[in-house]
């Protein structure tokens, strides 16, 4: 994939970006599920560099229990992926982690990246061009995560 979007006319300062959010999200899901998947083990990968898509998902524990672990205090989907999104904070504790999904919202609110991120029954919409962020809850519930890159 990488390889493609370098090859890609006007993507020389672009693509790295891509694979940043893409490896972030996809690192996720392996780093905080290995050996705990409640189901199906792995994780979805697919993309189109001529549509500009990337999709990951995996049938993970998710964002709330994952983050549970160290903020027991967390009740939904929608506030657990809004602090993913916004607080330094890492479900891997006693590890000093957690900025990925931080950089993610920077890297895509920054330029032309949109990302659609689903967890539980938390929705994200971010747009390159709209700095403002918003998480929603919806009603289907998602088991684990799932992430739409769009270029």
């Amino acid at each position: 994939m990488e390889h493609m979007l370098i090859e890609k006319p006007g993507f020389e300062k672009l693509y790295s970006l891509i694979v940043l959010v893409a490896g972030e999200i996809g690192d996720n899901s392996f780093a905080h599920n290995l050996g705990k998947w409640p189901d199906t083990p792995g994780i979805f990968f697919g993309y189109d560099i001529k549509k500009g898509t990337i999709v990951l998902a995996d049938r993970g524990l998710g964002i709330l229990e994952t983050l549970r672990r160290v903020r027991p205090d967390l009740s939904t989907h929608v506030k657990a992926v809004e602090v993913a999104f916004t607080e330094f904070l890492s479900g891997r504790a006693p590890e000093k982690r957690g900025n990925g999904l931080k950089l993610v919202r920077e890297v895509v609110l920054a330029n032309p990246i949109d990302l659609f991120f689903t967890s539980g029954d938390a929705e994200v919409h971010l747009k390159g061009d709209n700095i403002s962020f918003r998480v929603t809850r919806v009603s289907n519930i998602v088991r684990g995560c799932m992430a739409k890159i769009n270029f």
